[in-house]
């Protein structure tokens, strides 16, 4: 069976009525090739009578092994035979798969699976269309019928077979659109999650595949590849980020690059330039912020432009498509009674902001790389682009705080839109504390209240607003703002939140923001004097258990000193008459205060030692009080 069929040239089936089946059967049983291709030909007209019964009795009559063995002989891996002979056994072995595959059980049979490979390999060598087009179809019916099919296509070699000349077919043609329709199956059928690294290198090849078709073709097909990039790369955390962050050509990167530009440049409906802006957010999340100012250039592309006009371009968009939809939600909620939009509606244009919001919430770290000369080298981005960037952030925040004032103004208080601005909003302060300082010290209390569709009370937006929280208490105005309207007891409530059982796990990161901000407050206290409240008991309790996660000098250190200050405006008999605070909990804190007095700082840790000084010298003002606490330092430490 090794050597290829007798050469018969196989004559391709007319259009008379089909014999019958027994006929056919018997053929494709013989012994000799001469019969199994005569049985062929006949087979061809089995397959168009649509009888799956039939269909599959030809597939078991025939076997798998011959019909690899005349795709072989097709393709010219099996001496002998003339090459219209063998372009004639190529045709007609296609063409009977291709039959048989319209039944799902042949389809999905093992035998039709594993000649996927070679299906894919005479894709990427017939010049001819119509055997192309026969080779599509037939991979799509397979590609359909089962998942071991699906992830077939994910070999080795087989989608760069498959996909690398897509964009040489004619447009309009029928190749064209069944091999887009091939890639549309494969993009929702495929699930990267639990694919070998082998296989995940085949996704990955797909993408290439589809970033060409993006950034290449003027067509129709530029926004379908448009959508199917986004599909695959707006999966969180897949495995398939690793495999493409892995791949040693940049191309891929340079062709995406090339097609946003266009869609972005051009006049298009809003919903592709939102695709677009989608994608380009996903590209930084994968390959980091820097993607976006990185200078990858295409030899080939006329229409290529500089790194910072596309900044400036993506961000412009993103920040005109933001202006737009914050208008339409608040005219949607406020207007409600002449707002014709369906909640479907409403819920997509949340969506779509929440993903603009992301996109320029990385631009914002970007940009605050660059400005501080943390970057990366590949960073070509020109101080007065920074700049350009820099007033175009000020004015989209200066609309989302309108906006969040719209919400005030109307008793509206929680909604994930609304969680989402203030999100963006604590992203940029975070980088410029002071900007829209006006605006943001009117609605700061209202930002403390908003909370997020599933929360019962507000956290996310207080934590969202920790950096900016610690950068402006460091100043009394800042201090004086918070305490105003008892801020620093929603930072308390907010950093008591992170360290419950039932939360989320403790976030080392924002639980040190927390603590700076309270720190600060209490350091300024005698502008604005600080009584004890019941919010400081809970907080002390919160510092014990966080300190209690961990052996690091950082954690014990911030904790003990914010306790020690704590301390300083109670007693340890008022501690113990309240409910929670027992005995127990008094040892812990003893312990926590003993084990920040006996850390062993080095002497370049000037903010460590600083803390260890805080905690000497409030240990010593209020010892007295604490009878316990004095005991067990006593017994570890000389203060």
């Amino acid at each position: 069976m090794d050597s290829s069929p007798v050469a018969t040239t196989p004559s391709a089936p007319t259009a008379a009525s089909a014999p019958p089946l027994e006929d056919c059967l018997r053929l494709l049983r013989g012994e000799r090739d001469e019969q199994k291709l005569a049985g062929l030909l006949i087979a061809a007209n089995v397959c168009r009578a649509g009888d799956a019964a039939a269909v599959a009795q030809v597939y078991r009559a025939v076997g798998p092994r011959f019909l690899r063995r005349l795709l072989n002989t097709g393709l010219g891996k099996v001496e002998g035979g003339k090459e219209e002979e063998r372009e004639a056994y190529l045709r007609l072995a296609v063409t009977v798969l291709a039959g048989l595959a319209r039944a799902p059980e042949v389809a999905a049979d093992a035998g039709v699976v594993s000649a996927v490979p070679l299906i894919a390999e005479v894709v990427s060598k017939s010049p001819d269309l119509t055997i192309t087009e026969e080779c599509f179809e037939l991979l799509s019916l397979v590609a359909i019928a089962s998942e071991d099919g699906a992830y077939k296509f994910c070999e080795p070699g087989v989608m760069d077979m498959l996909f690398s000349q897509i964009s040489n077919f004619p447009e309009g043609s029928r190749c064209l659109e069944l091999s887009t329709h091939l890639l549309q199956l494969l993009v929702h059928k495929l699930r990267a999650d639990s694919m070998s690294v082998e296989k995940l290198q085949g996704m990955a090849s797909m993408v290439t595949s589809l970033a060409m078709l993006f950034g290449v073709l003027h067509t129709a097909v530029k926004f379908e590849s448009l959508h199917m990039l986004a599909t695959l790369l707006s999966q969180k955390e897949s495995p398939l980020h690793d495999a493409l962050r892995s791949m040693p050509s940049t191309i891929w990167k340079s062709h995406i690059r090339g097609g946003i530009i266009d869609v972005l440049q051009n006049r298009v409906v809003s919903s592709e330039k939102l695709q677009a802006l989608l994608l380009a957010e996903c590209m930084m999340s994968i390959l980091g912020e820097n993607w976006l100012s990185e200078d990858h250039k295409i030899l080939d592309d006329k229409n290529a432009i500089s790194v910072d006009k596309f900044v400036l371009l993506v961000l412009q968009s993103a920040r005109v498509e933001v202006a737009v939809l914050l208008n339409e939600l608040a005219f949607s909620k406020y207007e409600s009674s002449k707002s014709s939009q369906t909640d479907d509606a409403i819920i997509q244009k949340q969506r779509n902001l929440a993903i603009l919001f992301s996109l320029i919430e990385r631009i914002i770290k970007m940009i605050s790389d660059a400005s501080s000369g943390e970057g990366e080298p590949s960073q070509t981005i020109c101080e007065r682009t920074i700049m350009q960037v820099i007033t175009g952030l000020n004015e989209t925040i200066g609309l989302v705080l309108d906006f969040l004032q719209d919400a005030k103004d109307h008793g509206q208080r929680k909604g994930d839109d609304l969680l989402a601005a203030v999100r963006i909003v604590g992203s940029y302060l975070a980088e410029t504390p002071y900007a829209c300082q006006e605006k943001t010290g009117h609605l700061l209390e209202f930002i403390f209240s908003i909370e997020g569709q599933d929360e019962s009370s507000p956290f996310y937006s207080v934590r969202f607003m920790l950096p900016m929280l610690s950068q402006i208490t460091t100043t009394a105005d800042g201090c004086r703002t918070l305490v105003s309207f008892g801020g620093y007891k929603a930072v308390i409530d907010c950093l008591i939140k992170m360290t419950e059982e039932n939360g989320m796990m403790i976030d080392d990161g924002s639980m040190f923001l927390a603590c700076d901000t309270i720190i600060n407050i209490m350091s300024n206290g005698k502008n604005y004097p600080i009584k004890m409240e019941p919010c400081f008991i809970r907080l002390l309790q919160a510092l014990i258990t966080w300190a209690g996660t961990t052996d690091a000098s950082s954690v014990i250190m911030t904790a003990a000193s914010l306790c020690t200050m704590v301390m300083e405006l109670t007693s340890e008999e008022f501690l113990l008459s309240c409910s929670g605070f027992d005995p127990k909990t008094l040892g812990r804190l003893s312990d926590l205060i003993a084990r920040s007095l006996h850390q062993d700082i080095p002497d370049d840790d000037s903010e460590q030692l600083n803390q260890k000084q805080i905690i000497a010298s409030g240990y010593r003002r209020w010892a007295d009080r604490f009878p316990s606490v004095r005991n067990v330092v006593h017994e570890h430490v000389s203060v």
